[in-house]
């Protein structure tokens, strides 16, 4: 049998909203009201890659077929990687399938030199499971994190039905590039995804890679959205961008919680975490500049030493900000908290798992920061646990 991408809509989870496109069902991470906001059109594009998203579901089928129409955004001669869709079964990995990429999928080519942009479009996307063993079982398909991914329909032997086997405490969570997986092999190598599996709760990854920089459009949208915990990652990209200077940032992070914290999430566990540690802007100020080697990209900070005083930020100086807020502010509001992004991976982890570019924790970080989120945060006792 043959289902359409709208029935395939009440199976999707991690999406704050969904658009019925010419293909399909595109899932968006933002909201339009909010993506219209902004002019930079980095926003759309990384808000419409699926990090966190996935089909959940329940059937005794033993065939499936999910049709999909990728869409990729490259620089110059960059490679097209294939994509990576994880399929959980009962709990478990089930399989690792790559999508086509010769003729399938839509490309757009972006000259870094002339800004002008080339594209060309080819077939839908055929993403064939591992036949299922006879019974009923429940099966996740998680969408490659960092490609645009419209779904076209899914074919099954079988019919399917809402999963019931989900956590029942729905997990928000806001950040960066790492949060959205930048460098992770697999959709459910992220650690907000690590984290969520190990704990057993629904997550909704607003990880936006570059575009965490405080927007009162993104704090509205955590605001609106269903959520029974929070948690955010603030810092890394205010540094790296060189966006704000600690005289903004400070009103900004108030403005921002404030603004969370109108309507129903007034009392709602709200977790603010620092950065992770990052040896390039532990003391050094940005902007970051990337170099593109063969062995790929490398970031290196540009900001000097001296730059501090006058008020520019370093991810010690937003660490040591950021918790001073939530001693501040937790006078009033008992249900915000603060984690020392240090404790999820510190200066010992990056010289055992160094980043490659310099900026974006790998795979193996990822499994360690998810595996440990879990166990300060999420955990009996911790502060976003509802148990």
């Amino acid at each position: 049998m043959r289902i359409s991408a709208e029935a395939l809509a009440p199976l999707l989870h991690g999406a704050l909203e969904h658009e019925v496109t010419s293909r399909g069902l595109l899932p968006w991470r933002l909201p339009a009201a909010a993506r219209r906001q902004t002019t930079d059109p980095g926003v759309a594009r990384v808000a419409a890659e699926p990090s966190g998203v996935h089909l959940d579901f329940r059937t005794e089928a033993t065939s499936i077929v999910l049709l999909t129409h990728p869409t990729r955004e490259l620089t110059g001669d960059e490679p097209v990687d294939a994509a990576v869709y994880d399929v959980v079964v009962d709990g478990e990995l089930y399989a690792q399938l790559r999508s086509p990429v010769q003729g399938v999928g839509t490309t757009r080519r972006g000259d870094p030199i002339t800004g002008e942009t080339s594209s060309t479009t080819g077939e839908d996307a055929r993403i064939e499971l591992p036949p299922l063993p006879p019974g009923a079982h429940e099966v996740q398909i998680w969408l490659p994190h960092e490609e645009r991914t419209e779904l076209i329909g899914l074919e099954s032997d079988a019919e399917l039905g809402p999963a019931v086997s989900a956590g029942k405490t729905r997990w928000l969570h806001h950040g960066s590039s790492i949060s959205h997986g930048f460098a992770v092999s697999h959709p459910t190598g992220t650690w907000p995804v690590v984290a969520a599996r190990t704990a057993g709760v629904r997550l909704t990854n607003l990880g936006l890679a570059g575009q965490a920089m405080l927007d009162p459009f993104t704090a509205r949208t955590i605001r609106s959205a269903e959520a029974d915990v929070i948690s955010l990652k603030l810092g890394i990209n205010i540094t790296n961008g060189d966006t704000m200077r600690l005289r903004t940032f400070i009103p900004a992070v108030h403005g921002f919680l404030d603004t969370i914290r109108e309507g129903r999430h007034e009392q709602t566990p709200l977790l603010l975490i620092s950065p992770l540690h990052c040896a390039i802007q532990e003391t050094r100020p940005g902007p970051l500049q990337m170099e593109l080697r063969e062995s790929g990209p490398r970031f290196t900070s540009m900001g000097s030493l001296e730059e501090v005083a006058s008020g520019k930020l370093t991810l010690q100086v937003i660490r040591r900000t950021l918790h001073e807020i939530v001693q501040l502010r937790r006078e009033e509001d008992p249900a915000l908290h603060f984690l020392d992004g240090l404790e999820l991976f510190g200066e010992a982890d990056e010289a055992e798992l160094p980043m490659s570019d310099q900026l974006h924790p790998d795979t193996a970080a990822h499994r360690r920061i998810g595996q440990r989120f879990a166990n300060v945060a999420l955990a009996p006792g911790g502060p976003l646990n509802l148990e």
